[in-house]
This record gives C-alpha cells, structure tokens and sequence, in this order.
C-alpha cells in the first residue's frame, strides 16, 4: 500500500511507494549468485536454443574481460547493436559486470539516427555481431572514436569464465536509452544501478516473481521495458523467454508461444493487447500459466480491459505508467475486475518511489486538482547524457527531500480519493504511439529541413482503433509524399515516420497567429485520398473494405479496390489486428500484399472466403 506525503508544514504532498530494503548488491552480482546456487538451471531461451544460469554468467564474464582488455574506463558507455538474442544478453551483463554503461542501438535504425546516438553519448567501443546486417558500418565514419568488438564466443575463448572483482556502486551509471528530442536530437536519459535495481524488484515484488515463472521478453531493445523483461526473472532464479519477431508479429503465433514456453507474465502496448483480445474473441486459447499481463506506453481503455477479463478472467491486468528518466514504471494499478471509474487510473507507487502532482512553482496542489506529475527518490536518473540545459530543465533538487533528485515529467494528472493516479495528459507536444514516445518537434524540424517545404505541422490522427501522425506542410512546390517520407525515413526511426503526408496551399491560423493544430486535427478526417476511387467488385472486396475500414478507423466509403492499406494509414500494428481478422492470415502475407483487390484475390485463391 502507498504512503500518503506531508510537508514539514502538515499540508499535503503526494504519495510514496511501500519502503523496501533493496540488497547491497547490483543486478549482475544478485545474477551471479544464482549461478552458483542453481547452475543447471535454465536461464534463458530462444527458439530451440537455451542457456543454464552457469552457461550464461560464464559468456558474460568472458565477454566482461574482452570488454575490459579494450580498456573501458569507469562509466564508459558501451553501445550493443544486436537484434534480441542470446548474444543481446550476454551482452548486457557483460557491460554491468566490467563496471560500464549499456547504450542499446536498435540494428534498424537509420545511420544518421545512430551516428547521432554515438556521439552525444560519447561511445567509443560498440558490441556487435559477425556478419550484422545494421546500419552500424554507415553510422561509424561519423564517430572515428568508437571501435566494434563482435560478441563472439570463440573471441573470449583465452578469457577467464569466472566472477571478476570491478567494484561497482549503486550511484554509478548503469544504462542510456534515448528518446525522441524536440529540438531535432534525441536525448539519452541515463539511469543508475540503484534505480534499475529498485524497478527490477518492483517487478518482482508486484507480481510476485518467483523461481518458478516464465517471464516473456519481446519489446524492442530501444524500449525501455525490454531490460526488465530481459533481467528480472534472472534475479529470483526464474527463466526468461526471448520471443522471436516474427512470432510477434502473428498474434495466434505468440499466444501459442506464451503457452508453450509456460510463460507466466508478459507485457504488451494497448494497442498490441488489443489485437491478442481479438484474436482470444475469436479462437479461445487456453493460457494455464499466464498470472500477469502488463499494458504500458499508451492510455489503456476501460472498454479493453472488460474485454480481456471476458477472455482471460483468471489472469490480473496491470496498468504500468513510468518514464524513461524514473527508470522505467513507477506505478502499477493491479486489476482482477473492470474498474469501476470511466477511465483506467495509473496506480499507485511502486516502492521507494515519491511522486507529487505540482503547480508551476513546484508547490504541491490538492488531492483531486490537475496538476504536473513529478518523481521523486531512488527511480530518478542522473539526467540527460551531455545535455546540461535540458537536464536542467526537467531535473531539480527535491525541495521536500534534502538530497533527493526530483523530475518534471511534462506529464499532468491528478490524485484520485484512493490514493491512485489519473492521467490527463501532456503539456507539451510529446505524444505515444505503440509505446514509444515522440517528440512532435524532432519530425517538424527535419521536415523544415527539405527544399521546398516552408512550413510543416504534425498531429496525432484519432481513429476508432488506432493513432497514426499526419504530416501537413506548404512551400513553393508540392514535394512527393513518397520521397519526404523516404527521406524521413533515412533520417528517424521507422516508428517516427508518419504515415500519411499533405500539402496545403496555407497553413490554418489561430487568433495569435500560430499554426491552428485542432483544425489540422480535424482535417485528418476530411482530406481527399489521392488515389482514384474504385468500388470493390466481388463479394470478398465488398468484405475487405468494412474489416480494413474497423482496422484502419476510417469511413468504409473511402476504402477503394486499389487502394494501399499503408497509404491509408495501416501501421504494423493494425496489420495485425488485419490480420487476426481475416482468421489468422499471416502478418507477412497481408504485407507482402497490401493491395485491396490483391488480398481479395490471395483469399479467394486461397479457398479462405471471409466471412460477413
């Protein structure tokens, strides 16, 4: 149960997380001990491949001396350019074990986005793999400091396999993820042993983490989530599931996985959720071992969560909220029913975690009035990796906590009578797609940057079961959506990219002369598909249309025959849900053909009719 927080003055202040005693220890040592006590366990799988607890920690402390014979200084960042694997994680205990920082690059990000990463984080060795398909090789002449090593087992052979002795502190800095910049750079928040060591036992507390469970890993390494899903079993003598992309990305594929791997606990976006719903909706799966679904990195529904109990009413909900700069969630609503207010709170503290909802003076407002959601205690992180004037804007010292770093989230909320925390939204252009969060800004800027573009503008388009940003620009010449978003996409991550681009001959305008957004808003709904509407022909195109219409969140009416579920706004995740209703096509096929008529043509071949 969370604490409730007074000032020195008896008014109130927020709320606090239960105290919890964290071990004199970091993750790799606590890792480490289980080695020796159970080290014919399994670690970790992926696929068909496994390790034991005595296979994995011998990997790391070989790769840990490699790491230190390129001499890593103290804090010295190492960047990992892997897709999720086994070698990800060797990779990750390794840097812990030698005393250094984990930078995670994800391989499909484009070379300019990861030469930019290298450099304000100041990298000069980079893990990798033989043989990498990343944009790694382009990304390197832009930052001559930094030098590869491959994870390669063979390379280690002349190292020792056992524990090393590098002092490391509970102060000193543990990882860097970037985020989205406004200003046109991502910003690389770096969190320190401690903090990650208070969420890894958040987790395990709040879920009740054991040596019996099966925690399923499958967010990207660029998603702060994925060291939890990767670390936390590790600690409680537990097994971690490495789930492959590709079973991602066909929900039946993924349910079938998470039962066939005994998988006890998984954490998905809503919007991802929301596709395993309907998939359960439609062909019931039996899921014996799942105890715990987290949904993080988006507003979760109250018409969701009723959903899931219907499917899966054993198994809690837990709606996580927390910030990349709080290491991670720093609140968890714990659902075993529908809650009964309209919108699903985000919970209360986990523990050693202080959070007060402020005014513009930092100055705590009263229980019920909105106000910014800031953090304070263990889960703070040091700030913004060589970004002093943005680390000064959004980390102070706790004027209620001597000692105490305290973050301004740019996040607003309010308390509720129990003690739990509703989201109300931001105060800035920072939104979250997918889970991952974006600076408006940072797309603006590089679409300024293109010849002929004089003015650009993006929001988020709301449809009935997706949220996709929209580029709206003007210049002295309509530039080809088709090239600005190739462009873009050379340029930020593919997530980053909107998915729909318009031209306008003047921008809208408010009474104070700035650009107008809630009239570009609405215009997401009304402007003119460019390609030449043709009416579906034949029964199943006529079915297509109302289920890429549900899929899409768009009219029916503007669904033609030849039209590309892309260019209509399709993202990878209302693929999926297209996919689990065309009753389990798989993802690649309705990529691979994202043409109306052409799917139509594929069932049909196919004998599979889609039913009315």
């Amino acid at each position: 149960m969370s604490t409730m927080l007074l000032t020195a003055d008896g008014r109130f202040l927020g709320y606090a997380g239960p105290d919890r005693t964290l071990p004199d220890s970091r993750v790799h040592q606590i890792f480490e001990e289980r080695a020796r006590t159970q080290p014919n366990a399994v670690a970790v799988v992926l696929g068909t491949s496994r390790l034991t607890y005595r296979e994995l920690n011998a990997r790391a402390n070989r790769l840990a001396r490699a790491i230190l014979a390129q001499h890593l200084p103290r804090e010295g960042v190492v960047g990992v350019v892997t897709e999720r694997n086994l070698d990800w994680l060797t990779a990750v205990l390794a840097i812990f074990k030698a005393g250094g920082a984990y930078l995670p690059i994800d391989p499909q990000f484009p070379a300019e986005r990861v030469a930019q990463m290298l450099a304000r984080a100041g990298c000069r060795l980079i893990l990798t793999e033989p043989g990498s398909t990343s944009t790694l090789d382009q990304a390197l002449p832009s930052v001559p400091q930094a030098r590869k090593l491959f994870i390669d087992p063979a390379i280690g052979e002349h190292h020792l396999d056992g524990n090393l002795d590098v002092a490391v502190s509970a102060d000193q800095l543990a990882y860097i993820f970037f985020t989205s910049g406004s200003t046109g750079e991502p910003k690389g928040a770096m969190c320190e042993h401690a903090g990650l060591l208070n969420h890894l036992f958040a987790k395990i507390d709040d879920l009740g983490l054991g040596a019996a469970d099966v925690v399923a890993q499958s967010a990207p390494q660029c998603f702060d989530i994925s060291l939890w899903q990767l670390l936390a079993a590790l600690l409680v003598g537990g097994q971690t599931v490495i789930v492959e992309q590709g079973v991602i990305l066909d929900a039946s594929r993924f349910l079938d996985a998470l039962a066939d791997a005994r998988v006890s606990v998984a954490q998905v976006v809503p919007s991802y959720l929301e596709v395993l719903v309907s998939c359960l909706e439609s062909e019931p799966s039996a899921l014996p071992h799942l105890r715990g679904v987290l949904a993080t990195g988006e507003a979760l529904k109250r018409e969701l969560v009723r959903r899931w109990f219907e499917v899966q009413p054993g198994v809690r909900l837990i709606n996580a909220y927390g910030l990349t700069e709080t290491s991670d969630d720093t609140n968890h609503e714990i659902m075993t029913e529908v809650p009964g207010r309209a919108s699903v709170p985000l919970g209360r503290p986990v523990n050693n975690v202080h959070v007060y909802v402020v005014d513009e003076e930092v100055q705590p407002v009263p229980p019920g009035e909105a106000g910014e959601i800031v953090f304070s205690g263990v889960c703070v992180g040091r700030g913004y990796i060589n970004d002093a004037e943005r680390t000064q804007i959004a980390f102070l010292a706790d004027p209620h906590a001597p000692g105490r770093r305290l973050y301004k989230s740019g996040d607003y909320g309010r308390w509720l009578p129990d003690g739990s925390l509703e989201f109300q939204g931001r105060r800035d252009s920072q939104v979250k797609i997918s889970g991952f969060r974006i600076e408006i800004g940072e797309i603006e800027n590089q679409l300024l940057e293109m010849p002929g573009i004089r003015e650009s503008a993006v929001v988020v388009a709301e449809g009935l079961n997706r949220r996709q940003l929209v580029a709206f620009y003007t210049g002295t010449h309509r530039p080809d959506p088709a090239a600005i978003r190739e462009r873009l996409g050379a340029l930020l991550p593919a997530y980053m990219v909107p998915s729909a681009f318009h031209w306008l001959e003047t921008m809208p305008l408010t009474g104070n002369g700035k650009i107008d957004r809630k009239a570009l808003t609405a215009l997401t709904g009304t402007v003119a598909i460019t390609q030449k509407h043709e009416a579906p022909k034949t029964p199943t195109e006529r079915r297509l249309v109302a289920i890429w219409a549900e899929a899409l969140g768009i009219p029916a009416d503007k669904i033609g025959r030849r039209d590309h579920f892309f260019d209509l706004g399709g993202t990878s995740l209302s693929a999926l849900k297209l996919a689990a209703a065309l009753g389990g096509v798989p993802f690649k096929e309705v990529a691979a053909h994202p043409v109306l008529a052409d799917q139509a043509s594929l069932l049909d071949g196919a004998g599979r009719l889609v039913s009315s």
